[in-house]
């Protein structure tokens, strides 16, 4: 529902910085007449224009010079003045287009280049997390044992306990050896006083 509420933002035409110098609405008709614009300023921008512009010129002038006297509406005595007209009139209107067609591609530039700089914020925090994991990572493998090593302390370890069973086997031996030997003789003795 909140949805409903906001207007409807577009990123093909943003917001730009300028003031509206007449009062108006703003909406789908003023962007309508921005691809307008576009259109026509791109469709002046191309090769078939040109070349379509300078037959019509071609063909007005020979038309003008050599149809009947009675049929030609633009006279080439002097210079052609209607021609000259249609082509200032032209001029005067496409330098507008072509202005209104840059304005808003300096604003789609600009929403655009924004974009990307917000993008290019996020993959260096993303680069610099990524690169902190990993600085981590290997501080934590460097702290941590390795095969080897473990398997060296547990052989370190293990001798280190047969060295202790062989020392307590050599010392149980050599106190039960005097043990045996007064078990002998109390044995011996005994039996002579009986």
């Amino acid at each position: 529902m909140a949805r409903d509420n906001r207007s409807t933002v577009r990123l093909d035409a943003p917001k730009g910085l300028r003031t509206r110098v007449l009062p108006g609405r703003r909406g789908p008709g003023r962007d309508r007449f921005g691809r307008a614009t576009e259109s026509v300023a791109r469709g002046m921008g191309t090769p078939y224009f040109l070349i379509a512009l300078t037959l019509f010129c071609v063909a007005w002038m020979i038309f003008n010079t050599i149809a009947p006297e009675a049929w030609r509406f633009d006279s080439a005595a002097i210079g052609f003045t209607a021609l000259t007209l249609i082509l200032s009139l032209q001029a005067s209107y496409a330098a507008p287009l072509i202005l209104l067609a840059q304005n808003r591609q300096d604003d789609r530039d600009r929403v655009q280049f924004e974009q990307d700089r917000q993008r290019a914020e996020r993959n260096l925090a993303d680069t610099e997390y990524l690169a902190r994991e990993v600085v981590a990572l290997r501080i934590a493998m460097r702290d941590m044992a390795s095969k080897d090593f473990i398997r060296a302390e547990l052989r370190s370890m293990l001798d280190e306990l047969d060295r202790r069973d062989a020392d307590e086997s050599d010392t149980t031996r050599a106190s039960s050896a005097p043990a045996r030997r007064e078990q002998r003789h109390d044995t011996r003795h005994d039996g002579h006083r009986g």
